[in-house]
């Protein structure tokens, strides 16, 4: 099992549930010192790449190949940068956007397919390969172009990759949450204005937290292998569409 993204949030969250449902994990992130952390956790092995880097996508994959079979793959690393108009925002933080969201997806994808084939070819049976989505990239809202675009061109890469593994015993999972309350998000999102990003969570009764999403992504790897869950789509109560938010307590209208 490889996870992406697991030096904070729902990847690390990952990392630690399929850790105590038995699995062997490798995490993947940038931060050595957070995977470190992690390791000495949850008894992971961790591997320190920028995936947005061929070269570091590149000796994932030999690192990987040298390690043993690969059975699974979370591709959950990601992010947002700036609320900004289409016409004001930054060319960079789409560009961004596009290299993590998009690009390290398919480089990712491409490097361990054939390890994900090799581990079935070795007794396996099948494979799950999850990616980590949004709501974001099935419902537009103002402020949201980059990231609307990002997470839009990630779930066309999905489907498009499940229908090119058809007849394959691979599963391809999306799941998409909506307001996942993590440390970082917001952070990235608002350029380390820990003021904007605690706002967005102000009076929100409940928003989800990354255990909520490592639960769904468990729960769609465990599954029989002939079942899969194609998109889930996963917000909390209060959140009816991305800006669409109850604040407040929970109440019948009178």
């Amino acid at each position: 099992m490889v996870v992406t993204g697991a030096s904070s949030g729902i990847g690390a969250a990952s990392v630690r549930l399929f850790r105590l449902r038995g699995w062997d994990v490798v995490g993947v992130a940038r931060r050595a010192d957070r995977l470190a952390a992690l390791a000495e956790e949850t008894g992971a092995q961790v591997f320190t790449a920028d995936l947005t880097r061929q070269a570091d996508v590149d000796a994932l994959r030999d690192y990987l190949a040298a390690s043993g079979p690969v059975h699974a793959l979370v591709n959950n690393a990601g992010g947002a940068m700036g609320l900004d108009t289409v016409e004001n925002s930054k060319v960079e933080d789409w560009a961004w956007m596009f290299e993590i969201n998009v690009l390290a997806v398919k480089r990712v994808i491409s490097a361990l397919l054939p390890l994900l084939r090799a581990g079935i070819s070795s007794g396996g049976g099948s494979a799950d390969i999850v990616t980590i989505t949004s709501i974001a990239g099935h419902v537009n809202y103002l402020g949201g172009g980059g990231y609307n675009a990002a997470k839009s061109a990630a779930h066309a890469l999905t489907e498009v990759l499940r229908l090119e593994l058809n007849g394959e015993p691979i599963r391809v999972i999306e799941i998409a949450p909506g307001m996942v309350k993590t440390a970082e998000f917001g952070l990235v999102r608002f350029g380390g204005d820990a003021d904007k990003a605690a706002a967005a969570y102000e009076n929100i009764p409940n928003p989800l937290t990354a255990e909520d999403i490592a639960e769904t992504i468990v729960s769609s790897v465990e599954r029989p292998a002939h079942v899969n869950l194609d998109l889930i789509t996963i917000k909390p109560v209060a959140q009816a569409a991305p800006t669409r938010i109850a604040r407040g307590e929970l109440r019948m209208r009178d």
